[in-house]
């Protein structure tokens, strides 16, 4: 027996605490979305009783459910967090895409400028951008409504630099010659030749675009105003009573935001994994 079989039985204790470390605040949120107000504070867990494994099964309750469904509305929020993750991911992806092309395979006068003008955008931390754009919204009349988070959203430079780089590894300049001799047009060459090279890369991009939007608060909270507009993260946080919380009902509103993402993610980890491995070889 060589050494590496030797450490294999360590390995997998230290995999298996790691993923009781992981799992442990998932299966309290659950546990805890299911117990009732007196329960919630007694039991670590599971409430204690003389049910199967010692678990007072008869005591746990589907109500904070229900009310999320039947007071707050919880299946209009998550209409509207599917709606915007959806078409914020989509289209910055396509149009990030399209910037990352421009930037680097299309020679004008101000493409130096104007990548040194992305790297610079990636600098400026995210909320120091809360007060101007909230400003310019308001000139535009874009405040309380789904416009105001898409538009900002739909080109960020981090995407448009992300792309510039990968097309720059992964599009050859002897392909775009070959097709423009052909005579394909500059939109058809992005999308029949380049954006299929790209594509590990994109995949990867729209869904880390759609988990970020799906779990951003800040935003949606300060250029909406109308309840029916919420998103999920913003309805949950509204969950907080003004003199005292059901920690109940936030931890089953916290569930049900979590658990179509997880859902998302297991089904197309494989998918995701495959696409950026792929994307590394090719690049």
């Amino acid at each position: 027996m060589n050494r590496a079989q030797l450490w294999l039985p360590v390995l997998y204790v230290l995999l298996a605490v790691f993923a009781v470390i992981m799992v442990a605040p998932f299966a309290w949120m659950i546990c805890a979305s299911l117990k009732n107000k007196a329960d919630f504070f007694d039991a670590l867990f599971l409430p204690g009783g003389n049910g199967f494994l010692g678990v007072a099964w008869d005591r746990l309750t589907l109500e904070h459910y229900q009310r999320l469904f039947a007071e707050h509305g919880v299946h209009r929020t998550l209409v509207n967090s599917i709606f915007l993750s959806s078409v914020i991911s989509v289209l910055a992806t396509l149009f990030t895409a399209m910037a990352g092309y421009a930037l680097s395979k299309f020679e004008f006068r101000a493409r130096e400028i104007l990548t040194w003008f992305v790297l610079a955008m990636l600098v400026i931390p995210a909320p120091l951008l809360l007060a101007p754009g909230y400003q310019l919204l308001h000139q535009l009349d874009l405040l309380d409504s789904y416009w105001g988070l898409v538009l900002p959203a739909a080109a960020p430079a981090f995407g448009v630099f992300l792309f510039r780089q990968s097309i720059l590894n992964s599009v050859h300049g002897e392909l775009l010659e070959a097709a423009r001799i052909d005579g394909a047009g500059e939109i058809r060459i992005f999308f029949r030749l380049v954006l299929p090279l790209v594509r590990p890369m994109a995949g990867a991009f729209l869904m880390i675009t759609f988990l970020g939007v799906w779990n951003n608060f800040v935003t949606p909270q300060v250029v909406l105003q109308t309840p029916e507009l919420f998103p999920l993260a913003v309805m949950i946080n509204n969950l907080r009573g003004l003199y005292g919380t059901d920690y109940g009902l936030l931890m089953s509103g916290t569930f049900v935001s979590i658990a179509p993402v997880m859902c998302l993610f297991l089904l197309l980890q494989k998918e995701f994994i495959q696409g950026l491995t792929s994307g590394a070889v090719k690049g």
